[in-house]
């Protein structure tokens, strides 16, 4: 089993680091007490968990002597841990401090000494840390990559798309929405209107030569926009692309797009009105 324990300063981006672990498949535990630890690991196992991640920092005061024992008993008991520390400069974790008008941990009443009171309690963690990372000059997706490249561990980035209707109003979760309207309805035949988008002859009464230039368009608009969002370390992007009930040409462009995109990112897909009446 591999255990990564994430520790360092508050506002360093601790809590981002375990989210970003769990995207990775690893089972995230914040703030148990350490001698617990080892104990943790037979249970995991034994329910098939190979990867976790802990995470430990000042909150946890009364713990943190501890916490290199702990590492050593997890060893002990068979795992291979590893030990990451996030930091950054004061006047950033200030500045941190400020935008989420977040207080302390440490609560003494004056940020700066709490800052720096917080960095002497943590310095035996950062001494044995396998690696220190400085987040002051990194965002969130960063630290993600930063992670996954540190940790030898490939980062699933998932596209996700989704056909809906307009009549029942686009989904929340879309970073990105595709109006295909324009393109030809199969509604109007009588012999297509039971069937979905994913019918063979539905999706070629929907993709004529006139309509191929409007689909490429926005089959450009949708790569662009996921693999951005992928070189800036999310970890998936969600495309919604609505007709007007969600039946027909909007199944057939995300079937397609799902076919086509799929060659450079792993796809999800999802017909959210298809079964719809009315």
């Amino acid at each position: 089993m591999r255990v990564v324990v994430i520790s360092g300063l508050s506002g360093a981006g601790k809590s981002t680091a375990l989210a970003h672990l769990e995207d990775l498949g690893y089972f995230a535990v914040d703030n148990l007490p350490p001698a617990l630890w080892a104990e943790l690991v037979p249970t995991l196992e034994a329910a098939g968990v190979r990867r976790v991640a802990l995470g430990i920092d000042v909150r946890a005061r009364a713990f943190l002597d501890a916490t290199p024992a702990a590492i050593d008993a997890l060893a002990g008991a068979g795992a291979e841990p590893v030990l990451v520390f996030l930091e950054a400069r004061p006047e950033v974790l200030l500045a941190r401090y400020n935008l989420t008008r977040r207080a302390h941990p440490l609560r003494g009443g004056h940020l700066l000494r709490e800052i720096e009171a917080e960095r002497r309690l943590l310095a035996p963690l950062r001494g044995r840390a396998d690696w220190i990372l400085d987040t002051s000059e990194t965002g969130p997706g960063e630290l993600g990559e930063r992670l996954a490249q540190l940790l030898g561990e490939e980062r699933p980035f998932v596209l996700r798309l989704i056909s809906f209707g307009y009549k029942w109003g686009p989904p929340q979760v879309a970073d990105l929405l595709l109006d295909v309207r324009a393109l030809p309805n199969p509604h109007w035949d009588e012999a297509l209107r039971p069937r979905s988008g994913t019918d063979p002859e539905v999706a070629a009464y929907v993709f004529t030569a006139e309509a191929e230039p409007y689909y490429r368009a926005l089959r450009e608009t949708a790569a662009r926009a996921a693999a951005a969002a992928r070189a800036a370390g999310r970890s998936g992007y969600t495309v919604a692309v609505g007709c007007t009930g969600g039946r027909h040409r909007s199944v057939a462009v995300v079937e397609r797009l799902a076919r086509e995109l799929g060659e450079d990112f792993e796809v999800e897909r999802e017909h959210r009105d298809v079964g719809k009446e009315g």
